[in-house]
């Protein structure tokens, strides 16, 4: 697993970057490229294509390559940049920016598969080689790893996927949640069959789904910031109820999201909060606060979702309520 590398090392090369990307074949979700720069002394014998490694082991290994590595960068484009550009050049704008994001810049790169559209560096491309270069085997389960894990986060965002189970990748189970309830946002609409079954604004306001769309999309950039999605519409009967609920670093945040469309003329959205609504939430926190036994800092945030004139307006304001 060390001969490609082996023979760059002993022309005096010392940084080699092995890249490898997750996500090209899937209907949902990111496309996730990573670097991996590699010490010559590395001791990784369990290290090898993460297709062919559980979900369990690929976690651990997920902390050990980043405990032996020189440097690893990591690279997304997500499903807008996929329908854009077309998903080849999605994958490679992700695996330059891994590139981009390595703390050493690499003497030469070796990238699994056909010549990738990287620029600036010498390269040798490699079929299969994650199956022949440890430190491209190394890049594929920092990729599987961190791809893996936004898609759980988006399972609890949209439930009746199943995207911690499938990933976002075409099975049944997926297929018909997509036919039964429509493409949500993180689909990739140039795909097919998305692309049957994307939701106009007719049928989000005859179903009354234009609320829940609107904490789905704010939810979805609050992934891309960096959050950890803990829960989406914590409900107290009588009490009251959290849109989202994060982690952002060690502190958590509570999120409300006021969604509306374009022409309803009701000023900023989060002008709709109204002391009695802020009432329900506080209690509402307090409840999660007291029922999860926490005791740690907090913020409220709101999030402004506007609808209904091309792209959507996100606008996540960090303690969003005050004054209001």
């Amino acid at each position: 697993m060390l001969q490609y590398e082996q023979k760059y090392w002993q022309t005096g090369k010392k940084y080699i970057a092995g890249i490898d990307e997750a996500g090209r074949g899937p209907l949902a979700g990111p496309v996730v490229a990573a670097s991996v720069i590699l010490p010559q002394d590395v001791d990784l014998p369990e290290v090898t294509d993460s297709k062919k490694i559980s979900e369990k082991k690929r976690e651990r290994l997920f902390d050990e390559i980043h405990n032996t590595a020189l440097a690893v960068g990591v690279g997304t484009s997500h499903e807008d940049v996929i329908d854009k550009e077309n998903i080849l050049q999605a994958t490679y704008q992700a695996m330059r920016h891994s590139l981009g994001q390595l703390s050493i810049t690499p003497e030469l790169i070796l990238v699994d598969g056909n010549k990738a559209d990287i620029k600036h560096y010498e390269q040798e491309n490699i079929i299969d080689g994650d199956q022949k270069s440890l430190s491209i085997a190394a890049a594929s389960i920092i990729a599987k790893v961190t791809r893996d894990r936004i898609m759980r986060q988006y399972d609890i965002v949209f439930p009746k996927y199943g995207f911690a189970r499938h990933k976002g990748y075409g099975t049944k189970l997926h297929l018909e949640a997509i036919a039964n309830n429509k493409a949500v946002p993180i689909h990739r609409k140039s795909f097919n069959p998305v692309s049957k079954y994307l939701p106009n604004m007719a049928y989000l306001h005859r179903n009354r789904l234009l609320g829940k769309l609107g904490e789905q999309l704010a939810a979805c950039k609050m992934i891309r910031n960096g959050h950890e999605i803990k829960t989406m519409n914590y409900n107290v009967p009588k009490v009251g109820e959290l849109d989202i609920i994060s982690k952002d670093s060690e502190i958590l945040v509570f999120t409300e999201v006021k969604t509306q469309t374009v022409g309803q003329g009701w000023g900023e959205p989060r002008s709709q909060i109204t002391e009695k609504k802020r009432d329900r939430i506080m209690n509402a926190v307090q409840h999660y606060m007291d029922t999860n036994e926490l005791d740690c800092d907090f913020r409220f945030d709101v999030a402004e979702v506007i609808l209904g004139s091309g792209k959507p307006q996100i606008n996540i304001i960090k303690d969003g309520m005050t004054g209001y």
